[in-house]
Parts: structure tokens; C-alpha cells; sequence
């Protein structure tokens, strides 16, 4: 109904977090409205089922689970699910992943309640919300890659993730060891790999090495 305030879920694992933020947009009771919450993956997706918020507001790491592998199911789920990312992650690839995930937002946790309230409503009217200063570095980071100055094998079309990822198997790490690493799912990381595979013309993890080990990408 038109008036009603937006019904959201928050997930994070922290409950100091979540009790801060309840707390934070409790002020603004007549726009929006915490109706449940969360502090991993799995209660997430039964409190999102049984809710049906308007937004899902997470964390991109949520100790052992990946907000950013969560966004992708919320929205595999219910597509036109409106999930915004909200971190102290103030890095430009972690953006670039939750717009691939299809996040309808990234906002950092120095946001104050006037804004977040802001930017909780163009998310529900559409719009897709960005922390101002990173999107202007996420903007020159585009910039610089299209330039060909940027991340280990950008020459050779490898993100700056896949590049993460690249360096680390080359270093000897697992996919678990990687995911650990970087604070993603392992599913995630298999992805990043099978990625790397189809960008280096190779079929194997000995193969994407030797490349990377023959191109010199890693020193």
C-alpha cells in the first residue's frame, strides 16, 4: 500500500550491527521497518521465505557465509528481489561483484540514517544505489583497465578477482584455501576458476599456472 513504510531484513553477524542499525532506522519508523533478521545464510533464506521483505539489507561477509553468494539466491529465488550490500568492504571489486550478483545497492557502513532511509527508498522505486566516493573510484578503475594499467593479465582479459585467484593458485592454494582467503564461497571461487580457464585457453589447473608462470604475470 502507498504510505506503508518498507519492510526490510537485516543480515549481518554481528548482533551489535544489527542491534545498532534497528536502532538507527527505528527513528524513522513511518518509512521504514526492520520485520526481521539474520546472522548467516541459512536463517537468512527462511527469514526472507517467510517475510517477503521489501529489502534484504546484508553484509558482504557473514562469518563463514558470503553475502555476495546469498544475494545470488536470494535473487535466483524470487527474481526482482531488491538486496542492497551494506559492508566496511570499501573496495571497488567487491562492487563490481554484487552488481554481477545482481545487488540493487552497495553502500558503506558510514552512512548515517537520513541517507541510508534515502537510498533504502530509491532501491524500492527501482534505482540502483552506490557509495558515492567508491563509484568514483570504480570509475577510474574502468578507466585505467581499458587503458591495459591495471591488475596482473588485465591484458589478457582476466578481472582483477580472477587475477586474485590466479596468483593464489599459483602459490599452491586450494579452492577452500582461496575462498578463505578472499572471503567468498567456494562455489564462488570455482567460478572465478572456470573463468580463468576459458580466458587462458587452458582446461587444467597445471595448465592455467604454467600460463601465468610463462606470461610472467606474477613475480
Amino acid at each position: 500500500m502507498a504510505g506503508q513504510p518498507l519492510r526490510v531484513v537485516l543480515v549481518d553477524d554481528h548482533e551489535m550491527v544489527r542491534t545498532g542499525l534497528k536502532a538507527m532506522l527505528s527513528r524513522f519508523a513511518g518509512r521504514v521497518r526492520v520485520v526481521g533478521e539474520a546472522a548467516d545464510a541459512a536463517t537468512a533464506r527462511r527469514v526472507v521465505a517467510g517475510l517477503n521483505p521489501d529489502i534484504v539489507l546484508a553484509d558482504v561477509r557473514l562469518g563463514g557465509d558470503s553475502g555476495l553468494d546469498l544475494c545470488r539466491e536470494l535473487i535466483a529465488d524470487s527474481p526482482g528481489r531488491r538486496v542492497v550490500l551494506l559492508t566496511v568492504y570499501d573496495d571497488e571489486q567487491y562492487l563490481f561483484q554484487a552488481i554481477q550478483a545482481g545487488a540493487a545497492g552497495y553502500l558503506l557502513k558510514r552512512i548515517d540514517g537520513p541517507e541510508l532511509v534515502e537510498q533504502l527508498h530509491r532501491v524500492h522505486d527501482g534505482g540502483v544505489v552506490v557509495d558515492a566516493g567508491l563509484s568514483a573510484r570504480a570509475g577510474a578503475s574502468a578507466a585505467r583497465l581499458r587503458a591495459g594499467e591495471f591488475w596482473p593479465g588485465a591484458h589478457l582479459g582476466l578481472t582483477h578477482r580472477e587475477s586474485e585467484v590466479l596468483s593464489l593458485m599459483v602459490s599452491g592454494s586450494s579452492n577452500r584455501a582461496i575462498a578463505t582467503e578472499l572471503l567468498v564461497g567456494e562455489e564462488t571461487v570455482k567460478s572465478h576458476v572456470r573463468g580463468i580457464y576459458r580466458k587462458l585457453a587452458v582446461t587444467d589447473r597445471a595448465a592455467a599456472v604454467a600460463t601465468a608462470l610463462r606470461e610472467g604475470l606474477f613475480r
